[in-house]
C-alpha cells in the first residue's frame, strides 16, 4: 500500500480542519445573534434548554484550551443532547476535544457526529466529508470512506488526494471497475490541466488489475502512466508485462525488444542475448552488430563476452558481405512486387542505419501489409519524422496495434522532459 497515504497530524488537522469550524458559530452565539443576521448566514442552529449549560461550559473550555475541562463538559453533554442542534454542536466540540488532545479517534467521532446531524454548512460539507472518509480510509472502512469521499466530491471538495483516496478505496472494496474509472478521470482532469498525473493514480490502479489477471486493462493503465513518466525503468515494465502477453511470436517479440532498446530500457545481459537471438535468426546481421556494440559501449557486458564476442565476430563478417547487395536491391525497380522480400530488406536496411531508404519501400507495402505499416512508423520515428510517425502508427492494425499506440507515447515525450517518477513500482512481471 502507499506510504503516502497516513493519518495527518493533529496540529496539521488543527490548522486546516479546526481552524475552518472555529469559524462557525458557537453554541451561545448562535441562539443570541439577531434572527436577521442568522438567516443571511444559513438555517438557524438553536441547542436544547437542556444542552445549553454544558454548551457554555464547552464553549468557554475550548476558547481556555482546557482540555480536562473540555473534557468534562463534553461528557456532559453527551448525557443531554437530544435534538440534531445538539449533536451538531457535540459533535463540534467533540472535534476541537480531538484536535486540542491529538486524539484522532475524537477528530472521527467530531466528523461523523456534526456531518450526520445534518446541520454542517454546505460550505464545510466538503471539507467534513473529505477528512470523514479519511479517516475511515485509515482504519480500512472501505465503504464508509467511499460513501464520505463521494459525499466531499459532490460538495465541491478540492482536496488533492480525494482522487486517489476515493479511488483506492474503491479497489480495496473489491469494487475495480468504479477504481479504475476514477483513476482514468483523475488522469485526464490532470491532462487537461497539463500537467502529468499523480503516480498513484497508475501504480495502485495497475497493482489491482493485475491481480485480476486484466491484462489488456493493465496494459491501458501502464501505457497512459508511461507517458507521463517515461523513465527506462517504467518503460522496461511495461514491456515486460507485453512481452509475456504475446508468447512465442518471435517477430513480434523482436518488435519490443526493439522499442526496449530505443527506450534505453535494456538493462541486463539477458535481454540483449535474447534480442540478438531472435535478430540473427531472422536474418539482421547489422542489427546485431550495432546491439553488441552498444551493450559493450554501456558495459553491460565486454566484448569478450563468451557469447557475444564470437557472435559478433561472425555477424559483422556476415553484415560487411550483406551490405552492398541491401543497398543494390533497395534502388532496384519492381522491388516490391515480391512483399515479403521487400519487407524483409527494408527491415535490414534499418538495421544497418539505412533508414531513409526502407522508408519509401515500407510506404509500398503499407496499405497491404500491416506490419509493414507499423515499421513505417518505427523508421519514421527513428529519424525524427515524428507528425509522419504518429499518423502512421495510428493506422496500425492487428497484433501490433498495443505496440504501435506504445511507440506513438515514445514520440510523444523523447523531447519532453520527463516528469519524476515516484519510488512506488510499476507491477513487477511474473517470472
Amino acid at each position: 500500500m502507499f506510504t503516502r497515504f497516513r493519518p495527518m497530524s493533529a496540529t496539521a488537522m488543527a490548522a486546516i480542519l479546526g481552524c475552518s469550524m472555529m469559524a462557525i458559530s458557537a453554541p451561545v452565539a448562535a441562539k443570541e445573534k439577531p434572527k436577521k443576521e442568522e438567516a443571511a448566514k444559513g438555517p438557524s442552529i438553536s441547542p436544547s434548554k437542556a444542552f445549553i449549560p454544558a454548551a457554555k461550559k464547552m464553549e468557554e473550555a475550548t476558547k481556555k484550551k482546557d482540555a480536562a475541562a473540555l473534557q468534562a463538559a463534553v461528557t456532559e453533554a453527551q448525557g443531554v443532547a437530544s435534538s440534531n442542534d445538539d449533536k451538531y454542536f457535540l459533535g463540534f466540540y467533540t472535534l476541537q476535544l480531538g484536535v486540542m488532545t491529538k486524539n484522532e479517534a475524537l477528530q472521527a467521532q467530531g466528523l461523523d457526529m456534526a456531518l450526520d446531524s445534518g446541520f454542517v454548512p454546505a460550505s464545510d460539507a466538503g471539507l467534513y466529508n473529505f477528512y470523514s472518509g479519511r479517516f475511515a480510509y485509515i482504519k480500512k472502512d472501505y465503504p464508509k470512506a467511499i460513501q464520505r469521499f463521494e459525499a466531499a466530491k459532490a460538495a465541491g471538495s478540492t482536496e488533492e488526494s480525494l482522487a486517489t483516496l476515493l479511488m483506492d478505496s474503491y479497489l480495496n472494496a473489491g469494487q475495480v471497475d468504479q477504481g479504475i474509472a476514477i483513476a482514468k478521470a483523475g488522469i485526464a482532469a490532470a491532462h487537461a490541466a497539463g500537467r502529468p498525473a499523480p503516480e498513484d493514480l497508475f501504480v495502485r490502479p495497475a497493482k489491482a488489475l493485475q491481480a485480476a489477471n486484466r491484462t489488456d486493462d493493465l496494459l491501458d493503465i501502464l501505457t497512459l502512466r508511461v507517458r507521463d513518466y517515461p523513465q527506462p525503468e517504467i518503460w522496461r515494465n511495461t514491456l515486460y508485462i507485453l512481452l509475456q502477453q504475446v508468447g512465442g511470436d518471435k517477430d513480434l517479440n523482436l518488435d519490443i525488444l526493439r522499442l526496449m532498446r530505443a527506450t534505453g530500457a535494456m538493462t541486463n545481459r539477458g535481454e540483449y542475448l535474447e534480442y540478438a537471438a531472435l535478430a540473427t535468426e531472422a536474418g539482421y546481421p547489422g542489427e546485431v552488430v550495432a546491439l553488441i556494440n552498444e551493450g559493450v559501449a554501456k558495459n553491460v557486458f565486454p566484448k569478450t563476452d563468451e557469447r557475444f564476442g564470437p557472435l559478433l565476430a561472425s555477424q559483422t563478417e556476415r553484415a560487411k558481405a550483406d551490405h552492398a547487395g541491401l543497398i543494390a536491391d533497395a534502388g532496384k525497380p519492381g522491388l516490391t512486387a515480391n512483399a515479403k522480400a521487400a519487407r524483409g530488406t527494408a527491415d535490414a536496411l534499418v538495421g544497418i542505419g539505412e533508414i531513409a531508404k526502407a522508408i519509401p519501400i515500407y510506404e509500398a507495402l503499407a496499405a497491404t501489409d500491416p506490419v509493414a505499416q507499423y515499421r513505417l512508423g518505427v523508421a519514421q520515428a527513428m529519424i525524427g519524422q515524428s507528425d509522419a510517425a504518429a499518423a502512421s502508427f495510428a493506422k496500425v492494425q492487428g497484433n501490433r496495434a498495443r505496440l504501435a499506440k506504445l511507440w506513438a507515447v515514445h514520440v510523444q515525450t523523447k523531447a519532453a522532459p520527463a516528469a519524476p517518477a515516484a519510488a512506488a513500482p510499476a507491477p513487477a512481471p511474473a517470472n
